[in-house]
């Protein structure tokens, strides 16, 4: 079989061997080498050549795997700082606490996780007491991303420093009361502790890469100066399965982001099974983030390993440990002596004969307990080398055992990972193999006590002691407020006021313009933070290049091709534009960085993000969940939007559903401007919302959903009138009536109301001119900004009718009067403004995209879905014919004479 690391001859080839002799020398010498001490010496040899040419320049390959033992060696481990037997006392009260809370909980059938925190308490502990800067430290302290099935391990510790109390405890994933605390690391729910949602598996390691990049940015730009932050991010070996645990591994290293460290718990076990039942995880893993660019650290091995490798002295042990795959180590942890020295040790008479030195019990402790992941100092060597380590992220493989110390019953269990409680007997086996002071009266009634040794106990002052010198509780979010944002000068929305006259302007070029002006403000211009996935040429934001520049650590190494023309690329350290190729997932998690900012760094800062309108929701939609889960304020703009808009694009351009994503999301304000002045009031009114001063009861921590559209045309003037702008920003106005727009209708004709939202209005207007030209109906056409605003305002109402008070919703206030039956349309599927149909008091009716999309023209794909001007005549027609308000001929008349 093929080695598949081995040197293919076929690029041996093209190589040309300018000494055979020499080169035969070596190969002759590596053959002895093998022959007299051993492949495993040579293998040696070869690595120690290997990592000798890369000390001194010579430009190699890099090796992906090392063997299958510890980075650090047991001789280079620094002294651990502190009081180790102190600290082994406040990690044998959290694992306590931890069980005690899920298992109590369980009664409720709410459910929890405790083998991921047992395995992973020394991977916490040691950084909680040594490394985690807290939010009182210089700078804003680090960021921790806390493996979400480990959240009761992190609440015990809280509640062991006084930040919660029993009654938290016992309302652990119980939250309805008031005083609950929720399942996950989940800002929205406890804001005042969790900082970044990360349970969503693969976007806690996503998001922690593209926050520790964010960090750089901050700094380049000079918003502040955050260079002393860290970024940890806690994993399970099984999320990185999950392909957006590794999508950006190459920009950390590419960008050298040495200001972050992941730490893998290998603890070898997935939610039902091994991660690798017949490979090894941590080896393939090593491969991966090396080839990536990433130092690597394998903390695999505990101290009682030492001994063995000791006796090691012909490589058999090693070369062993490389070849068990994972499900077998995992079988070693549950079974006696007896099959340990069978089944590991006896494959090999080196081995064998290593055996016989061994006790049983000194081969259980080696096997059933002793593991990198559980041991501080191992920890604490791995950790420290890390934050040391420059010019490159960091990720530390640490090997640990799942439902370590939980006993027998849990430990490596493949069922583990569901197993929600312990008995009242293996509570107390836990508390003898943790030393720990409850008795066996503390049991009342068979419920297992919570522990605590007191506030002021040595274990406690300790604990804080330690978070005191390293700036704090943590992890913690800082709530406070910061001073709002001063208004930008009214002239750059008031420019949309007056229309485009003749010249045609897409909405997505208004809203491009629109943030030209805002970045130029003296007070607020710094603060925008454009971001986009390598399609800034198509939005018309290639004019924003020269200006702002594109963020870059390395600058503009080169000369740009373009060098010559007025809109040339220009990259820059301190840029301003976030330009991040092609990935979705990787400018939502930017913006998730930035939007969050005001509260990680105290700087609010203005992200805007504009895509494809198609792969936003669509593709990322996981994401905006974890950015409302983690309150974050900002706009995003789903560009060349629609379902016939995007001219020749096809079935996976074709947006007809976004708006009916973004409705689920409870902290989305969805909207579907038509006009560039309607782009402008609903920027305007965001930033004051999201930035500036909020009115009582109001919301801040929403973001903003705009959708626009590629397809020039003619900007009208705002209209003249009170109430327009409350009337954008609620959702619904009347744009004009039959009257105002000079159309020619009988006296006393058949009178409709078309409701057009985004560039549906322009297909409605061309129908209100049909209809009263053609058919003696007039038309009154209104600008539905946002369905979803008017349905969530309509759904507050209904509310508040349950709690008594009265309460009209505004899509009805706005409507009142208006004559005729409704006609609602959109170039998304009818499902959009269907949304408010049960708060209309009128006869309702709607068109819209439904279907997969085409590639044909604007017209003909309009014609296809039947929303264009005739189909909206027609639609009119039935509908008024249903009232006997129009002949009913009238309708087989227009389908006729448009051809439909």
């Amino acid at each position: 079989m093929t080695d598949p690391h081995a040197i293919q001859p076929s690029a041996l080839d093209q190589l040309p061997d300018r000494d055979p002799e020499e080169t035969a020398e070596w190969q002759a010498s590596l053959d002895a080498v093998a022959r007299e001490a051993g492949p495993h010496r040579a293998a040696y040899l070869m690595r120690r050549t290997l990592e000798r040419a890369e000390a001194g320049g010579i430009a190699l390959p890099k090796l992906l795997e090392t063997d299958y033992v510890n980075t650090i060696p047991t001789s280079a481990e620094p002294a651990l700082p502190g009081d180790p037997e102190m600290e082994a006392r406040i990690t044998a009260w959290n694992r306590w606490n931890a069980a005690a809370m899920v298992t109590r909980g369980s009664k409720y059938g709410v459910g929890g996780h405790i083998a991921t925190f047992a395995s992973a308490a020394w991977l916490y502990e040691t950084g909680f007491n040594h490394f985690f800067r807290g939010k009182e430290a210089d700078g804003s302290g680090d960021q921790l991303y806390i493996q979400g099935h480990a959240s009761p391990g992190i609440y015990a510790r809280a509640f062991l420093d006084g930040r919660l109390n029993e009654g938290h405890l016992d309302n652990f994933r119980q939250e309805s009361g008031g005083n609950g605390l929720p399942s996950y690391p989940h800002p929205r729910r406890l804001p005042w502790l969790w900082e970044f949602p990360t349970v969503s598996m693969g976007l806690g390691p996503l998001s922690a890469i593209y926050q520790a990049r964010f960090n750089r940015y901050l700094t380049n730009r000079a918003i502040k100066d955050v260079s002393a932050s860290h970024v940890w991010a806690f994993l399970g070996d099984g999320e990185m399965d999950e392909p957006e645990s590794t999508a950006a591994l190459a920009l950390a290293a590419r960008e050298e982001l040495d200001n972050l460290t992941f730490v893998i718990n290998c603890n070898l076990q997935r939610l039902d099974g091994p991660v690798r039942a017949n490979f090894k995880i941590v080896q393939e893993l090593e491969a991966q983030f090396r080839g990536a660019g990433w130092n690597v650290i394998k903390t695999l091995w505990g101290s009682a390993w030492d001994e063995l490798f000791q006796l090691d002295t012909t490589g058999a042990l090693v070369r062993r440990l490389r070849e068990v795959p994972d499900a077998q180590i995992q079988t070693y942890q549950t079974r006696d002596a007896a099959y340990i020295r069978a089944d590991f040790f006896g494959k090999d008479p080196a081995l064998a004969e290593m055996a016989k030195l061994l006790s049983d019990d000194k081969i259980l402790e080696i096997f059933h307990l002793s593991r990198g992941g559980h041991e501080a100092r191992k920890v604490y060597a791995a950790y420290k080398a890390a934050v040391e380590h420059k010019g490159a992220p960091t990720v530390i493989l640490a090997q640990t055992v799942k439902g370590h110390t939980l006993g027998e019953g849990f430990a490596s269990k493949n069922a583990n990972h569901q197993m929600k409680k312990l008995t009242v007997d293996e509570f107390k086996t836990m508390r003898d193999l943790l030393d720990l002071p409850i008795k066996d009266s503390d049991f009342v009634d068979g419920v297992v006590p919570y522990g605590h040794p007191g506030a002021d106990s040595p274990e406690v002052r300790y604990l804080q002691e330690r978070r005191a010198a390293l700036g704090g509780p943590a992890p913690a979010r800082r709530t406070h407020a910061p001073a709002p944002l001063p208004a930008p000068a009214e002239k750059a929305f008031a420019s949309f006021d007056k229309g485009s006259g003749s010249q045609n302007v897409a909405t997505t070029m208004a809203f491009v313009r629109l943030v030209k002006d805002l970045v130029r403000d003296k007070e607020t211009g710094k603060r925008w933070v454009p971001i986009v996935p390598d399609e800034a040429r198509t939005f018309g934001m290639e004019s924003l290049f020269p200006s702002l520049g594109i963020y870059s650590p390395k600058g503009q190494t080169y000369e740009p091709v373009d060098r010559d023309q007025l809109m040339y690329y220009k990259e820059a350290k301190n840029g301003q534009i976030l330009n991040e190729g092609i990935t979705e997932a990787g400018s939502m998690a930017d913006f998730i960085a930035a939007s969050t900012a005001y509260a990680t760094h105290g700087e609010a800062m203005i992200p805007f993000y504009i895509f494809y309108s198609m792969f936003g929701w669509q593709r990322t939609a996981d994401q905006m969940w974890q950015l409302g889960d983690q309150l974050g304020r900002g706009f995003l703009v789903g560009a060349t939007a629609g379902r016939t808009t995007l001219t020749g694009e096809g079935l996976q351009h074709a947006d007809g559903h976004s708006p009916v994503i973004a409705a689920t999301n409870p902290a989305a304000l969805t909207y579907d401007p038509a006009f560039a002045y309607e782009v402008a009031v609903v920027v305007r009114e965001g930033l004051r919302r999201m930035y500036g001063e909020a009115k009582p009861g109001e919301d801040q921590n929403v973001f903003y959903y705009l959708t626009v559209y590629n397809e020039p045309l003619p900007q009208p003037a705002k209209p003249a009138g009170l109430g327009i702008d409350e009337g954008i920003v609620k959702g619904l106005y009347r744009f004009n009536t039959a009257e105002s727009a000079g159309v020619t209708a009988p006296a006393n004709a058949p009178r409709i109301q078309l409701l057009g939202s985004g560039t549906a209005i322009h297909w409605a207007l061309q129908a209100q001119q049909l209809l009263a030209e053609e058919w003696g109906v007039a038309a009154d056409v209104w600008s539905a900004t946002s369905w979803s605003e008017l349905r969530r305002d309509a759904m507050e109402a209904d509310a508040a009718l349950l709690r008594g008070e009265e309460r009209v919703p505004y899509v009805r206030q706005a409507l009142q009067g208006a004559e005729g039956p409704v006609l609602a349309v959109s170039d998304y599927m009818r499902q959009v403004p269907d949304q408010i149909a049960q708060w209309v008091e009128q006869d309702w009716s709607s068109l819209g995209a439904d279907g997969f999309g085409l590639s044909d023209t604007r017209e003909a794909a309009r014609r296809h879905f039947g929303v264009d001007a005739q189909s909206i005549v027609v639609a009119a027609l039935a509908q008024l014919a249903r009232r006997g308000e129009v002949k009913a001929t009238a309708v087989k008349e227009a389908r006729e004479k448009y051809g439909l």
